[in-house]
């Protein structure tokens, strides 16, 4: 018996458009995130928006763990610092709340903690880093509306750097 084989596929019609930078790269911190168990990335990087500063300084989020073929109803495990494991244990329906209205489903349905030591957080100092220098008030008018001070602080990035530009871009 011999082996089947194969013709090559002919690649689909090229298009001329231009796409996304998203559909062109895999998300490259999303598969290293969704390994040790976080569906969004963003629950690392807005802990202290989702629970407050008090209780972030204290806990960090470890990770997520879903039932085998579902997205909710997951462990939510937090590092927590010493003795505020109690206060933490205390508040775990609360930030169960937090995390499910931060994902709009009820994603995390109970809290494991655990002790250990936290990440020390970069001290941050009272000036933007230099690539969020403010923008003029002419240029900027538009973004003052925007809640998000981080989508603000990019925008205004962005409309800096286009004001700077003369001309058309160069591309090398």
């Amino acid at each position: 018996m011999s082996k089947r084989v194969r013709a090559p596929q002919a690649e689909g019609p090229r298009s001329n458009r231009s796409r996304q930078l998203s559909e062109l790269l895999p998300a490259v911190g999303g598969a290293a995130f969704r390994r040790f168990g976080f569906v969004q990335s963003s629950i690392v990087s807005r802990w202290p928006e989702i629970v407050g500063e008090r209780l972030a300084r204290a806990s960090a989020p470890e990770s997520i763990r879903f039932p085998v073929g579902k997205k909710q109803d997951g462990t939510l495990t937090l590092t927590v610092h010493g003795a505020h494991a109690v206060m933490i244990q205390h508040v775990q329906p609360e930030i169960m709340e937090r995390v499910n209205r931060f994902f709009g489903y009820p994603a995390v349905s109970r809290v494991a903690i655990r002790q250990g030591e936290l990440p020390v957080p970069a001290p941050r100092s009272g000036r933007p880093p230099p690539s969020l220098k403010p923008v003029p008030i002419e240029m900027g008018e538009g973004l003052q509306t925007i809640a998000d001070p981080e989508l603000r602080a990019v925008l205004e990035s962005l409309a800096a750097g286009v004001a700077a530009s003369r001309g058309l871009p160069k591309v090398s």
